[in-house]
Parts: C-alpha cells; structure tokens; sequence
C-alpha cells in the first residue's frame, strides 16, 4: 500500500533566461508508518522537493500522489483539506515561529484555519500536543524567544502534529542543534512515529542521522536521485561513487585511515551538461559519463543506482 507517490516530479526555477532544475525527475513511494530518510550536499534540492510535495512550490512537471488524489491537480480551495494530512517541520526553529504570538496562539493557528473543535476544545488540544513533545502545559502564554533551540523545534514539532497528519515531511530538523539535543530530538520524532503510525520524509544533509531515523534512503544530486534503498544497503554496500563520499565524510573514530574529502563544490545546476552530473567531481568519470546520463537502474537486491560504472547488470528501474 502507498501514502504518498511522486511520480517524475519537476520544479523549475528562472535565473534570467537560464533554467535551473531545482527538482529533475524524481520518482519514489512512501508507505503508511515508513520514514523515508533524503540525503544530499546543501543546494541539491532536498529543500526544494520537500516543499514542492506540500505546493509550497509549485511543481512544473509530474505528479504528486496522495492516498490516490493527484494534489497537482487540485485548486487552492480543495487543497486545504489535505493540508490536515501532510504537514512540515521546517529547518530552522526561531524563523519559522512568530515572535509575536505566544505559543498557544502559534499551535492554536492550525486548529482555527481548520475549524476543529470549539475554544475550549482547542486549549485542550493545546495542553495535550504540549505534554506529547515533552513540554509542560504553561508553556503556552509564553514567547518563542524564551525557550531553547531544542524547544523550540519541539514547538514545530508540535504545531505539525496538531492536527494529526498522516505524513510529516522534516527539513533538517536538527542541524541547527547541538549534538545532545540532536539526539533528544531524533528520540522523540521516533516515538512519535511509532506510537502514532506516522509516515515521515526526514531530509538531511547528514547520512548518520538519516540511517538513525529511516526505513529506506534516498541520495540525492543536483536535483537527481542517484541512489536508493534500505538504510543498511546505503550504509554497507553503497553503489554510488557519490554515496560513498557522503558516508566516508561522516566522523568514525574506528576508521584506520584518512578518508579524502569529495574534491570540489557542489557545481552551478545552469551548468548540468548532457553527462552525469557528478563526473566532474567522480574519481571513476571515464569519456561515457561526459557523454552519456545514466538512467536509475535496479539491483537483484533491490538497490537502484545511476552510475555507468555501478557493478551489477540491471535493466532502468521504474519509479518506486
């Protein structure tokens, strides 16, 4: 059974004449009560995927599938209904929150667009989505400003599950915390999912956090995937030149030598030509890889990879 399928989604951006595809191509399922974890240097479109699901943006080309309703094809005044169902936890914890309203006024906000319950119904909503990220109830006449950062991602946290959603899409939510916080954080998202069946997009630009929280992994390039599968396939037998790079980039006291870090930046997406978009940065690029893009291609074990050098023999897979 599948919650959400995106199905060759695209989104485009204008920087002058040029077009920049933010987004270019991606297929994948979530199922209800899986984690789906997407991985990425800053600037490959993880941000940008995210909030072209919830037409945050708009996408340009492809379908976006949820519980079987094209929402690509929905209007504005059909689309609120299942903003109740998917919502986001947005990456920074201060920017996302008005300064200027207490946090019962912040979490309250969802319940009154929607009209869900009465007054007094809705303080007791209040009291209760508070207590379940582990804040106590008083907390609602204060200010966003008097709480920690990991407080106040709980207060995002907290606003998403207000109106019990089916999927909740998280754009680095802990990568502008501390470490311990971090994991507090990573702790409580994980209860929530399992004690509420929740199916969840955790984005990140850190592998480790990613194969913490997720069922299945998507790494993402240039706006592209490049590689999928289960967190342990991702982590023991990465296919792609790209995933290897972001796994030996993550601290390990027990590895016995230096791993050298990805030569480079992450290139201007104007400039993508008609080969891998990674064989400037690969140290396995040959003449095929400048000439030709490789398709997604699946594994016998079900691995999918875009790489002309990946060793296995597989037809193109079809989108998840």
């Amino acid at each position: 059974m599948t919650l959400l399928s995106v199905s060759d989604l695209k989104t485009t951006y204008r920087s002058g004449s040029t077009p920049v595809h933010a987004v270019d191509g991606v297929s994948f399922d979530i199922a209800p009560g899986e984690t789906v974890g997407l991985v990425g240097e800053s600037g490959c479109g993880k941000s940008t995927l995210g909030k072209t699901i919830l037409r945050l943006v708009e996408p340009s080309a492809g379908r976006i599938t949820f519980d079987g309703t094209d929402l690509t094809k929905l209007p504005d005044q059909h689309l609120r209904a299942y903003r109740r169902r998917l919502q986001m936890v947005f990456q920074d914890p201060f920017a996302s929150l008005n300064p200027r309203q207490t946090i019962g006024d912040i979490l309250g906000a969802p319940l009154d667009v929607h009209r869900v319950g009465s007054r007094s119904e809705r303080r007791q909503r209040v009291g209760e989505i508070l207590s379940q990220v582990g804040l106590p109830e008083d907390s609602a006449s204060r200010y966003p400003h008097e709480f920690s950062g990991g407080q106040r991602q709980r207060i995002g946290i907290a606003r998403a599950l207000i109106l019990g959603p089916d999927l909740i899409i998280c754009d680095e939510p802990v990568s502008a915390l501390d470490l311990s916080v971090q994991a507090q954080v990573l702790n409580l998202l994980a209860d929530i999912k399992r004690r509420l069946n929740l199916s969840l997009l955790f984005i990140s630009h850190d592998l480790s956090v990613v194969r913490y929280l997720s069922d299945r992994v998507l790494v993402m390039y240039l706006g592209r995937i490049v590689e999928s599968g289960s967190h342990e396939q991702i982590w023991k037998t990465p296919l792609h030149p790209y995933t290897r790079a972001l796994i030996d980039a993550v601290p390990d006291p027990a590895r016995r030598r230096y791993a050298a870090p990805l030569p480079g930046d992450l290139p201007d997406p104007r400039s993508a030509g008609r080969g891998c978009r990674f064989q400037p940065r690969c140290p396995l690029a040959t003449e095929l890889c400048a000439q030709q893009d490789p398709e997604l291609r699946k594994s016998p074990s079900g691995q999918s990879v875009a790489c002309h050098h990946a060793n296995f023999q597989a037809s193109p897979a079809p989108p998840n």
